[in-house]
């Protein structure tokens, strides 16, 4: 499977007016999208992640023009008159993450230090449960799996599983490339078939 990955880090280093330059650059839809957000750092994510899936998609299939989105089932966002073109974004407070692709394709990021015992319970496995609590990093191993199976979920484009506990074991036929970010405190999956 070949596809094309890029993140954006250090949110916080961008200015007010660099924020304000990215949202009048947004079609208008995406613009209002972004504006709805209360807080600078949603505003920062929705309008980066866009204006990178852009640049992505005109590196990689010569598209100039700015997509519009179209949502499958479990809302699962498409490019309007692209069904060639497959794409998965993602963001956190620390990294945006976007991914091309001419085949289906999910991405996740995640902070790392969001793991707690009870949620961890909740979406573990037993055996990915022993792991976590034997791990030397146990916060990594948290947002680890968690990319893992947030990313297999945008991949299939079914929504969340009620099985969170076993959902890896149900695709056997899904490969996974993780980078750790430990420096940047994020953790970032692609999912591919």
């Amino acid at each position: 499977m070949s596809y094309k990955l890029q993140i954006i880090e250090d949110l916080d280093a961008i200015s007010a007016e660099e924020l304000d330059e990215a949202i009048s650059m947004l079609p208008k839809w995406r613009k209002e999208k972004a504006l709805r957000f209360k807080f600078e750092q949603g505003r920062k994510e929705c309008a980066f992640s866009y204006l990178l899936l852009c640049n992505m998609l005109a590196d990689e299939f010569g598209l100039q023009e700015m997509p519009e989105f179209e949502y499958g089932e479990h809302d699962k966002p498409s490019i309007v008159g692209h069904p060639e073109i497959h794409f998965n974004l993602s963001h956190c407070k620390h990294a945006i993450a976007c991914a091309v692709s001419r085949e289906e394709i999910g991405i996740d990021v995640e902070c790392i230090g969001r793991d707690n015992d009870s949620l961890a319970r909740h979406v573990m496995s037993d055996e990915e449960y022993s792991q976590f609590i034997s791990s030397s990093n146990p916060q990594e191993y948290f947002a680890t799996l968690w990319t893992k199976k947030e990313a297999l979920v945008k991949l299939t484009g079914r929504g969340i599983d009620d099985d969170l506990k076993n959902l890896l074991s149900k695709y056997h036929n899904v490969s996974f490339h993780t980078e750790i970010h430990s420096d940047k405190k994020y953790v970032v999956t692609v999912a591919t078939k």
